[in-house]
């Protein structure tokens, strides 16, 4: 069978893309970018946070401060990470901003609002019954004030964090790695275990084990199906800014990267294996199905695994 791959998501401009070394450099610039975010961080930790900090809860270091200006402290550093995605983009890559987002002529913001509103509505929804079911779980934390304001700080730069990952993953180096080896299925693994990886300091992990890197490592692998299959990271953004937005917004727990003043602060016990089950081989491949119906996927194999011919890349 004859497959077009003109105007595919891999092989656009790929032959104007630099040497992967490039991108191993573009990545530690926006690293040193994110360091230099984290800079105004230190002015308000204090001398004995360190040592006074809980090993078993890295975020006690942040004890004694407000937990929005914790969040916005931790919020910014993403800010200006992708800030420094940006100037490794457009000034060493030369790349625009939409070849790294679709493959179609424009950025689809039908597709990012569709995911972004399928999350989020589900997200409420399994929160919501969760509770109905389960209030012992649950404390009512909310407070109009504090809320609001963490509202703000959640819909301003919370879209930057999730954006950062989903560009740096799902776009640059999954194209990155498209030109180091011509083929699509490593770009998918490789994309898929490194944005995994790179959880393993969270401070769930140090709660839940080294097991939920398997639930890290599947949500890169289903952001990483999204993007190939649907030949851009439009849908991927919406499913992780909407992860994040409302998870923030409706439920925190003493343990998670993002302490909030949400709605709900969950204080049962956490376990790995129902998660990992749920997430991994109920929800995501139900989201993978439904998409593919609205937006007429065909060709999984060839998509997720074929080789790479620049010679039919599009210049």
């Amino acid at each position: 069978m004859e497959h077009n791959t003109m105007n595919t998501f891999l092989e656009k401009e790929l032959d104007k893309r630099l040497p992967f070394a490039w991108y191993l450099l573009g990545s530690m610039i926006v690293i040193i970018f994110s360091f230099m975010g984290q800079i105004p961080m230190l002015f308000f930790l204090s001398e004995d946070s360190a040592t006074t900090m809980d090993p078993k809860n890295p975020m006690s270091i942040f004890a004694h401060l407000d937990p929005n200006l914790t969040l916005f402290l931790l919020l910014f550093s993403f800010f200006i990470a992708f800030l420094g995605f940006l100037f490794v983009l457009t000034k060493i890559h030369k790349q625009s901003f939409v070849s790294v987002t679709t493959s179609r002529k424009a950025i689809d913001f039908k597709r990012f609002f569709f995911a972004f509103s399928f999350w989020a509505i589900a997200s409420i929804l399994f929160v919501g019954i969760d509770y109905y079911f389960s209030p012992q779980n649950y404390e009512v934390t909310f407070q109009l004030k504090p809320f609001l304001i963490m509202f703000g700080i959640s819909v301003v730069l919370i879209p930057f964090q999730s954006g950062l990952e989903e560009y740096l993953f799902r776009g640059y180096l999954m194209q990155g790695f498209a030109k180091l080896t011509r083929n699509r299925w490593l770009p998918l693994i490789l994309t898929s275990v490194i944005f995994g990886m790179l959880h393993v300091f969270n401070p769930e992990i140090e709660k839940l084990g080294m097991g939920l890197l398997f639930y890290y490592i599947g949500t890169g692998f289903f952001f990483g199906i999204m993007t190939l299959m649907d030949e851009g990271i439009e849908l991927a953004l919406g499913f992780h800014i909407a992860n994040n937005l409302i998870t923030a917004l409706l439920v925190t727990a003493d343990w998670t990267a993002f302490q909030t003043y949400s709605i709900l602060n969950d204080i049962a016990e956490p376990t790995l294996l129902p998660e990992l089950v749920l997430s991994l081989f109920i929800l995501y491949p139900i989201s993978l199905f439904i998409l593919s119906k609205k937006y007429g996927w065909t060709n999984w194999k060839y998509k997720l695994t074929a080789r790479i011919d620049e010679s039919k890349a599009e210049l």
